[in-house]
């Protein structure tokens, strides 16, 4: 177990991770986020396979990528909280909608518009590399990080004091 905890000492940024398929709108915390290619913009999603996230993403094909600001705390304040499990979670905030109908979050820093082009699995989670196809801007602040966090997410169940 000490080398799983040792885990925490990798940092990550914090995102919310945003899908819609059919009348269903769903958000959740997500860390496990890294660009992996420039040409074409590629990003990588880890979801949890248990998480409801993943088998909307898998049917949809399709998700918003939301950077969390430091001044937007709040996001991952809900989208990490108990109450985020709900199947449809984001009626409580402003979203906007990407061209392609994947709401993004109005008060995230940034919003990425992501096709899922593959996918593997990895262990528990499922790993969903999607091509950048829009993005928006919010507002001036800078991304939160695991580092601001009083807590990090190693896996189901895992969750470790910084």
């Amino acid at each position: 177990m000490a080398l799983i905890e040792e885990l925490k000492e990798i940092t990550n940024g914090i995102y919310v991770l945003t899908v819609r398929h059919g009348e269903v709108r769903h958000g959740m915390s997500s860390s496990w986020v890294t660009q992996v290619s420039g040409e074409p913009p590629l990003v990588m999603a880890s979801v949890d396979r248990c998480h409801r996230s993943h088998g909307l993403v898998r049917a949809a094909r399709r998700f918003g990528l939301n950077v969390v600001g430091r001044g937007s705390r709040s996001l991952e304040d809900f989208f990490y909280s108990p109450a985020a499990k709900a199947e449809d979670n984001l009626g409580a905030f402003a979203t906007i909608d990407a061209p392609s109908g994947v709401p993004l979050l109005a008060e995230a820093l940034a919003g990425f518009d992501c096709a899922v082009v593959d996918e593997r699995e990895a262990g528990d989670h499922t790993l969903f590399i999607a091509r950048v196809e829009w993005a928006r801007r919010g507002g001036a602040d800078s991304p939160l990080s695991t580092l601001d966090l009083d807590y990090v997410y190693l896996g189901t169940g895992r969750i470790v004091k910084r």
